[in-house]
């Protein structure tokens, strides 16, 4: 499958200051930026920083960057699902993760994270893929958000939405171990009704206990 990235970039301007969305931005751009030590979600950030730019050289991999001058203040990530996880199963190439979202904590609140979503998935080769994101309670910033769970369950499902993406049912068992957990996707207009069917085979892998 061809992984066509047309490059997006959006203005805003956010209390007086100045902010931009970008992306697919390439390695070698994002070694020009500097990184918030506030992206601390998934691990640390010099690690974190790392990983997104070996995100950005996959084939599919895609990164888009909410920044403030030349720092990265947020990002949001788009690779093939981990091979050790169901969504990987049969290798469906048009089966693409959005793996993580984060956006720095004095930066939150502006409305720009919806807007990250929103600018990422903008573009018509979208249609060709099948947008997958995995709501786990353990990766979301309880403490600072003062939310509970299912508060900051809906939150992210509003977040999500802004991009397309809707809630589907699964028997994973990572998801169905907790309440607060979801699975959420995105199906490209150009998606076949073959495709949507391997999709619904991953999503329910022990029918037999319906």
């Amino acid at each position: 499958m061809e992984h066509i990235k047309t490059y997006v970039k959006q203005e805003y301007t956010r209390d007086g200051q100045q902010y931009v969305i970008e992306g697919p931005v390439p390695r070698e751009k994002l070694e020009t930026m500097s990184y918030d030590d506030g992206l601390d979600a998934f691990r640390k950030p010099i690690e974190q920083f790392e990983a997104i730019q070996e995100i950005s050289e996959l084939p599919e991999g895609r990164i888009y960057v909410l920044r403030k001058d030349n720092k990265i203040v947020g990002y949001v990530t788009y690779h093939y699902p981990d091979p050790l996880e169901r969504w990987s199963t049969g290798n469906l190439p048009y089966l693409v993760e959005l793996g993580a979202i984060e956006v720095a904590l004095p930066y939150r609140g502006t409305g720009l994270g919806s807007e990250l979503i929103k600018q990422s998935l903008s573009e018509d080769e979208f249609e060709d893929y099948i947008i997958l994101t995995t709501e786990y309670y353990w990766h979301w910033d309880l403490k600072n958000s003062k939310l509970d769970v299912y508060e900051y369950k809906k939150l992210m499902q509003n977040l999500m939405a802004q991009g397309g993406l809707e809630i589907f049912a699964t028997d994973d068992p990572e998801i169905t171990g907790h309440p607060a957990n979801c699975l959420m996707a995105r199906i490209g207009s150009r998606i076949s009704l073959d495709q949507i069917k391997a999709f619904d085979d991953v999503r329910f892998m022990n029918r037999f206990f319906y």
